[in-house]
């Protein structure tokens, strides 16, 4: 997630848009190896190992440069308030409706970040208040995400034998905090992306310590097989560190505006994901609700309509 201001929107070329689909299956992937992770590493210990390893991946690359550790010195106190509301919590609140969903409804409920965003920038911020068509995007979308809760909310009733409603809300809970995330991440915008993202990471790994320690004892787990241990990795290193990297070169080239768009690609490739690799299915219910949560991120974003209105 970006915390500092960008060029405005340029054109993207043929590269660039590759790069955007490219990153969208990359964070996408995100949910694909959580659910495979998470299945023989606790939570709280499979967070400690994503941001840990994507730590010291990133402070690898950074090697120093940017001002890193004077940086880190005196601004500690900032970095743990990001690193607890944009990695530790939403990382642990999806991790834990993993255990009970698959990566394709996860992803999709964690979409509505946007949605969230805005509604939280608008309270938070003077220079960011909805508009008429704000407005109409956040609703469409949050009925969306009724759509897809709703069925959980009524199992007690019907019979249900579905995932429980409280791992369906908890990806929703994680969208909340990654949204005041975004909003708080303003205040790091004279801070290179590069050592924001190692900063909120290394301060989320000493968050995760105790936790993991106190909830799971980690040095009493068995050795997960060789596929979970892939799925770590690929979690830390591929999502987190490089995802990183690649949304910065994204945004450097194409804007916030455009870079924005990932949040549309990311459900889709979840989904596939989780098809192809791990059987999981998408019901009709499913498909209108990821429907309309995409058409409200569209309406959110307001670029298609704005052509249609020049034409």
């Amino acid at each position: 997630m970006e915390q500092r201001a960008a060029p405005a929107a340029t054109g993207m070329s043929i590269q660039t848009w590759g790069l955007l689909a490219l990153l969208g299956m990359i964070w996408g992937g995100s949910f694909f190896f959580a659910r495979v992770a998470v299945a023989y590493i606790p939570p709280a210990t499979l967070v400690l190992l994503r941001v840990g390893i994507a730590a010291l991946a990133l402070h690898i690359y950074i090697a120093g440069r940017f001002g890193i550790y004077p940086t880190l010195r005196a601004r500690w106190r900032e970095f743990l308030l990001l690193g607890l509301i944009n990695n530790a919590v939403p990382h642990m609140l999806i991790f834990l409706g993993q255990t009970q969903i698959g990566a394709g409804l996860a992803a999709i409920l964690n979409a509505t970040t946007p949605i969230f965003t805005v509604l939280i920038a608008n309270k938070m911020t003077e220079d960011e208040k909805l508009s008429s068509q704000k407005i109409a995007g956040c609703l469409i979308g949050l009925v969306g995400t009724a759509v897809l809760i709703g069925p959980r909310a009524l199992a007690p009733f019907t019979g249900d034998s579905g995932p429980p409603l409280w791992a369906v809300l908890l990806p929703v809970l994680a969208a909340v905090s990654y949204g005041l995330a975004a909003t708080y991440g303003k205040r790091f915008r004279g801070v290179a992306p590069p050592v924001t993202a190692a900063g909120q990471l290394t301060a989320s790994t000493l968050l995760m310590l105790p936790v993991s320690f106190a909830l799971d004892t980690p040095w009493q787990l068995s050795l997960p097989p060789l596929t979970a241990i892939l799925a770590v990795l690929a979690l830390a290193l591929i999502s987190t560190a490089y995802g990183y990297i690649l949304f910065f070169r994204i945004m450097a080239a194409a804007g916030a505006t455009n870079t924005s768009l990932v949040t549309l690609l990311v459900p889709p490739s979840a989904i596939l994901a989780g098809m192809l690799f791990l059987g999981e299915e998408l019901t009709p219910l499913g498909m209108l609700g990821m429907a309309l949560v995409l058409f409200g991120l569209v309406v959110l974003d307001g670029r298609v309509f704005a052509r249609f209105r020049r034409a």
